[in-house]
């Protein structure tokens, strides 16, 4: 049964693991398709994700599909902080619109707000080579962020996102400073309890809310 549960999903392509992992009967999250690229800018999205622990999903726009990496704390605009970006499946363009609650029980269940999006730009000739070198850079244009960037990869799946050096560079803690979604401008419990999330998931989201407690000098 398993065979041939892998065979219907090989239809997907480069979906297939993101939907052999959901149940679109259940999640509202889009089941997606594979996408043809086109001419057109290239769009990135930074979903805040309050699944088992807060985490930022950072997608980028590549071949019809949105590559995904999940940022533990978040973009950091500081050059010197190196932050962890574990590589997950690819996502449906489509997802760069989703903003609610997947249900408990669920693959990433929890509380999905769109924290930041825009498109991107490659700082290299050849995007595929750079992925395959594990050495890519880019340039964002986005509401929160912007300027060159790039992605490293330390081990397989595990990469290091970090501010290049430039007009964009700051030491103010982005995700402190700009909480809110940049579409909805609410916050993650306010999309949890207009979503109908659990209470537990609400308790979540408003822990996720809280300000961090400030750094003693």
């Amino acid at each position: 049964m398993k065979k041939k549960a892998d065979s219907d999903l090989s239809r997907f392509g480069k979906l297939a693991e993101y939907n052999r992992k959901r149940r679109f009967g259940v999640t509202p999250e889009p089941a997606g398709k594979l996408a043809r690229a086109k001419e057109r800018q290239l769009q990135f999205v930074v979903q805040k994700h309050r699944a088992t622990r807060l985490h930022y999903d950072f997608r980028l726009e590549h071949d019809g599909v949105m590559l995904s990496w999940a940022v533990p704390k978040g973009p950091s605009l500081d050059p010197s902080v190196k932050r962890l970006a574990m590589q997950t499946e690819d996502h449906p363009i489509e997802y760069n619109e989703f903003e609610g609650v997947i249900p408990e029980g669920e693959y990433g269940g929890g509380t999905v707000m769109i924290w930041d999006r825009g498109t991107w730009e490659p700082e290299v000739e050849d995007v595929d080579r750079a992925l395959t070198k594990g050495d890519l850079k880019f340039r964002l244009i986005g509401k929160k962020l912007r300027g060159s960037w790039v992605l490293v990869r330390t081990r397989e799946r595990q990469w290091l996102l970090i501010k290049h050096r430039d007009e964009a560079a700051s030491a103010v803690d982005i995700t402190a400073a700009k909480p809110r979604s940049v579409v909805s401008r609410r916050t993650l419990s306010g999309i949890a309890r207009s979503a109908g999330a659990s209470p537990r998931q609400l308790a979540h989201a408003e822990e996720a809310d809280r300000p961090p407690p400030a750094r003693s000098r």
